[in-house]
């Protein structure tokens, strides 16, 4: 059964046309309603991140809570790993994050998390869906037992906390000078603080949201500008986290980028060196470069591959009990501490790999040469192209070239409205070849 709201991250669209006051209103009853399950006060936290759409949301939420009878304790902006986290320490139903994540600030989105702190699974949002298309009239609360509403003025200090405390007790970033770009998003007052607090040299940017400017020219998307930072200030090290913090990516010294299997490929060996590693392998999705797969035989690791997004990846690695998982886009689940990809946590276990080996970020956080991998997006208006005959045949036709030296991954997006082509292989200009070839095909037909 498909989902009409929910997608692979929530629910997500263009603001006031999409993401509209009266679709949050009935977000809030019908999860409201599905988590309240006993009999006491029920209560959920709200964060955001720094879009100007981000109040129209809250305070419709909160109107749809709190109409069913759930108290709602408001963080402000804030990442979505402290939502998770919070949601889970402060004994919360329900936390949920307002969100597009990487998205421009025209678009917002609704991240809900369980009680344990986790995204709800696929069964849940889908009582969701069906609620909210139902009559809630008769669902509402009494005048008497409708819900109240309060900001919480701690839950800075409490998640800078929480992601030092993710670090050995004698680390110290002392000496290391660290570029932090926050996109102007949900990050911008934790992060510096948190890194500042460990002893670092930080330098800020992206840290002046104005409602409007949230991922604009800054980010894990556009780290253009850290790089050039990082070589500006000479600096050990440059971070750039996405809107809602909950990925990140690296840049060296020399300002050249670190995606996220390459991250992962650190803390895995680390953790494998360390014993700290639950199972002999890691968990990543099927975008992440055959080179990481590699590189993990040959410590004697394996990779599991799930479908594109962190969801899918916490979920095999709760059902499999693997510790350590992530995507190449930056999101990095580290689930010893926690329950969903966080950019900023992640980041410092990178940063003290490198501190403890004494040897610069480009030498440390190039485990591995990537294989050529080319990824292009075909956009369809309607339809099921890749269900077609004709891209059937091509699909097959590239899966014939590569033989067994290669991979070809083809999926629609979660998000948008493309199809997403990519393979990998020795060979870049097959690679190249074969994508373009499929690209066609699925553009012939879309």
């Amino acid at each position: 059964m498909s989902r009409k709201f929910f997608g692979t991250d929530g629910i997500r669209g263009l603001a006031n046309k999409v993401i509209t006051p009266d679709l949050a209103l009935k977000v809030g009853q019908a999860a409201g309603i599905v988590f309240q399950t006993g009999d006491y006060r029920h209560r959920v936290v709200i964060g955001k991140d720094t879009r100007l759409s981000g109040y129209m949301i809250e305070y419709a939420m909160v109107a749809g809570f709190t109409s069913v009878g759930m108290d709602v304790l408001l963080l402000g902006p804030m990442p979505t790993p402290a939502v998770a986290m919070l949601t889970r320490s402060m004994r919360a139903d329900l936390g949920v994050m307002i969100s597009a994540s990487h998205n421009a600030f025209e678009d917002n989105g609704i991240k809900l998390f369980g009680p344990q702190g986790f995204k709800l699974s696929d069964e849940v949002e889908r009582q969701i869906e069906v609620l909210m298309e139902s009559d809630l009239g008769s669902k509402l609360a009494t005048s008497s037992s409708l819900g109240r509403a309060r900001r919480v003025d701690d839950v800075r200090a409490r998640y800078v906390e929480f992601a030092k405390h993710t670090l050995p007790r004698n680390m110290s970033f002392e000496g290391m000078r660290v570029v932090i770009d926050c996109a102007n998003g949900a990050a911008y007052k934790v992060a510096p603080e948190a890194l500042w607090e460990l002893g670092a040299e930080v330098f800020s940017v992206g840290v002046d949201p104005d409602g409007f400017n949230i991922n604009r020219n800054v980010g894990s998307t556009a780290p253009q500008a850290l790089a050039q930072k990082v070589r500006e200030l000479r600096a050990d090290i440059g971070i750039a986290l996405d809107g809602d913090a909950d990925r990140v990516l690296i840049v060296d010294e020399h300002g050249h980028l670190v995606d996220g299997d390459q991250l992962m490929a650190v803390v895995a060996q680390d953790w494998r060196e360390d014993g700290k590693l639950s199972r002999p392998g890691i968990v990543a999705t099927v975008m992440s470069n055959l080179g990481l797969e590699r590189y993990l035989a040959s410590l004697g690791l394996s990779l599991a591959r799930t479908p594109v997004g962190d969801r899918y990846v916490l979920e095999h690695m709760r059902e499999h009990g693997y510790n350590v998982g992530g995507e190449q886009s930056g999101h990095m689940i580290l689930s010893d501490y926690c329950t969903t990809g966080d950019g900023l946590v992640a980041a410092m276990q990178v940063m003290a790999v490198v501190k403890r080996r004494g040897k610069p970020v480009s030498e440390v956080c190039h485990a591995f040469d990537p294989l050529p991998q080319i990824l292009k997006n075909v956009r369809f208006k309607g339809g099921k192209p890749l269900e077609t005959a004709s891209v059937a045949k091509a699909i097959q036709a590239a899966k014939d070239k590569l033989g067994g030296e290669g991979r070809l991954v083809i999926r629609p997006s979660g998000t948008e409205p493309v199809i997403r082509v990519m393979a990998e292989g020795d060979d870049r200009a097959l690679v190249e070849s074969i994508v373009d070839d499929v690209c066609e095909a699925v553009a012939a037909a879309a």
